[in-house]
């Protein structure tokens, strides 16, 4: 590998970033991605080597634990021959696929720069071409030839979020993405500004460890003023059910109606986890801060601080894939992996 002009693998995995308009019929297809070069010559300039690869492509929409697998072991497989990895990605699940990825991939030394568009490559507006060519930018920073980046990030209209940070705020606008309890990586202007100081660093010097098992028997419950017990029941009745998020009020409130404590009392003495999220866009749950919350925090509920939702799915798909004992799954979910958490 060469060390003066670093090696970085393309992959697409479906998403409008990956479609070109025929400006003789107006329709969209598929864009090929062997010609990158020819078709944004601007990626010459970049003093890299970029290879792509198309890993199946699909519609974001249908994005589910195998298919991170298979880009995981994409990763994988690759990971000794490039300096970093970009991923073009449909926007709708970018936040979850960057999000399971940052669980998936332990000792993560090089960086996994996930990036799309919500114009395709070859509209008039697109937003396409910024955000590939400096994605692929990000993606072969070195200082002392080390990846600047060592982490799963998600970069989107000048703006480069850690991937386990960020979550879909918008479908029609440019900036689409947002990370509401953590800063910005590095933004992009007149000069690419990178915040050394949030970024993460693995504290062991170990090799890539990838983990493929993800356990997805979890449901999500998003509380909302008059829910019923029938409705509540009938999540917690689900079989094979392992673990639950519940989506609560402000840091982390809910009702306290004596039935609604009770089965979710009952659902943890079966073993079955309970983690409380907030369905705000900022802040974090505090349980115990305020009498509506403090029942949770006596029965053992699990605190998902100012996790997003994205990452908290993952991660609970991660955790229970990886066989952790009851004793020790609210320790453990309750600490930062990855910088998910504050």
């Amino acid at each position: 590998m060469s060390l003066s002009k670093p090696n970085i693998l393309l992959i697409y995995t479906g998403g409008t970033i990956g479609m070109m308009k025929d400006f003789k019929t107006g329709t969209l297809k598929a864009f090929d991605f062997n010609s990158l070069l020819e078709k944004i010559p601007e990626l010459q300039l970049l003093d890299c080597n970029i290879k792509t690869v198309s890993n199946e492509p699909i519609d974001s929409s249908n994005m589910n634990p195998e298919y991170w697998v298979q880009i995981a072991e994409l990763i994988e497989s690759n990971y000794n021959a490039f300096d970093g990895f970009v991923i073009l990605h449909g926007s709708d699940t970018m936040s979850y696929t960057a999000s399971a990825l940052s669980f998936m991939l332990e000792n993560l030394a090089k960086p996994v720069v996930f990036t799309g568009s919500q114009l395709p490559i070859g509209d008039l507006r697109t937003d396409a071409k910024e955000n590939l060519i400096t994605s692929i930018q990000v993606a072969s920073l070195q200082k002392d030839n080390k990846p600047v980046i060592q982490e799963v990030c998600l970069y989107f209209e000048y703006k480069l979020y850690r991937g386990n940070r960020t979550t879909k705020m918008n479908a029609e606008h440019f900036e689409a993405f947002a990370s509401p309890n953590y800063n910005e990586l590095a933004v992009s202007g007149v000069h690419l500004k990178v915040n050394k100081k949030y970024l993460f660093r693995s504290d062991k010097n170990e090799v890539l460890k990838v983990h493929k098992n993800l356990d997805n028997n979890i449901a999500l419950i998003k509380l909302f003023p008059g829910i019923t017990e029938t409705v509540i029941k009938s999540v917690l009745s689900t079989p094979n059910l392992k673990a639950i998020i519940l989506e609560t009020y402000g840091a982390g409130n809910c009702t306290t109606a004596s039935w609604f404590i009770e089965l979710l009392k009952e659902t943890i003495s079966k073993g079955i986890h309970i983690i409380n999220i907030t369905q705000c866009s900022g802040g974090s749950v505090l349980m115990g801060h305020y009498e509506t919350s403090n029942a949770l925090k006596k029965i053992g509920v699990i605190s998902g601080r100012d996790i997003t939702t994205e990452a908290a799915i993952s991660k609970l798909m991660y955790l229970l894939g990886k066989n952790i004992s009851n004793e020790m799954f609210k320790t453990t979910y309750e600490m930062s992996l990855r910088g998910e958490m504050t």
